[in-house]
């Protein structure tokens, strides 16, 4: 569950010597690069170490802020850890116990999930990290409840995510809450990225043959231009061209998903940005969004954003009718 009206603007990325350059890189690049007319206020990125320039091989960084700018960040993010099992120095820990007090959200990318476990932030909290080492963390952690099948996982106020690409998909996820559902994709489209992955995506599914992977992305975009249709899974295997049983199996497969939920979830971001975007009423967004009514649009959509229809268009469009 999260609210909408989370409007915190600067953004601390905790800097550690060893860090995987590109998980350092992921935050930057979604909330550091300018995108005026888009993303008002601008985000501004603090990035935070105990040293000034961490050495990384044969690269370093310099660094102007500490962990004492980090903690006094809106959000503070925890890039990969320089390896699963590095010792979380204690001023981090500090850092991220202050800065979540004070109500700062706390998010971390793949093993940076360690680190936010070892500051107590985890314990009830649905999490996850890199496949590989999810049961490490299980084991280190047993009040961190890890579920190592998602893309990303959390609270309004605390997330980690899983490998590398995830990570970039959590991050869009946190300019969606900021921002909206529209703002968010055009950020996407801009960076070249699929607009889109839903943290309950599986981070790891299986590899096919060529012949079944391209033959599920044209029926994706055929269903995204149906969405206010009613769509069975007889529609969607006749828009493949193969049967029932081997569309089902693909969506499985390649989505790590059922397609009535994926097809539920394109709904919903469907919903918002119409919520954002028009002054259609919710019962038309509805119908627009292909939910046969409002009622059935309203717990779909507040199990998916964590808020009413009706709340979230308050948020990103006050303007329009309610």
């Amino acid at each position: 569950m999260h609210s909408p009206s989370f409007r915190g603007t600067t953004v601390g990325v905790a800097v550690l010597p060893g860090m995987p350059l590109f998980e350092i890189a992921v935050p930057c690049e979604v909330f550091a690069t300018p995108r005026p007319g888009l993303v008002e206020p601008p985000y501004e990125v603090r990035l935070c170490a105990e040293q000034t320039t961490p050495g990384f091989g044969t690269f370093s960084l310099t660094v102007s802020d500490d962990f004492h700018d980090l903690e006094r960040s809106d959000t503070i993010i925890v890039p990969a850890l320089p390896s699963w099992d590095s010792v979380v120095p204690e001023s981090l820990v500090r850092a991220l116990q202050g800065g979540r007090k004070r109500g700062a959200r706390v998010v971390g990318l793949c093993t940076g999930a360690f680190a936010l476990a070892a500051a107590g932030l985890l314990d009830g909290v649905p999490s996850t990290t890199h496949w590989m080492y999810a049961a490490e963390l299980a084991q280190q952690y047993p009040l961190v409840p890890v579920d190592r099948d998602v893309l990303y996982a959390g609270t309004d106020r605390v997330m980690t995510s899983a490998g590398t690409a995830s990570g970039l998909d959590l991050c869009l996820e946190l300019v969606r809450r900021d921002h909206g559902a529209a703002v968010a994709n055009d950020v996407a489209r801009r960076m070249v990225v699929a607009p889109h992955r839903a943290g309950g995506q599986a981070q790891f599914v299986a590899v096919l043959p060529a012949d079944d992977t391209s033959r599920l992305a044209p029926v994706l975009n055929w269903a995204l231009e149906h969405l206010d249709q009613s769509i069975s899974l007889d529609d969607l295997a006749r828009a493949a061209h193969v049967s029932v049983r081997t569309v089902g199996r693909q969506f499985k497969d390649q989505l790590g998903m059922t397609a009535s939920r994926w097809l539920t979830e394109q709904r919903v971001r469907r919903a918002q940005e119409l919520l954002e975007r028009t002054s259609f009423t919710v019962a038309q967004v509805a119908a627009m969004s292909g939910f046969e009514s409002a009622s059935t649009l309203r717990p779909n959509f507040s199990r998916i954003v964590g808020t009413s229809p009706r709340d979230y268009r308050r948020a990103f469009n006050p303007d329009a009718p309610t």
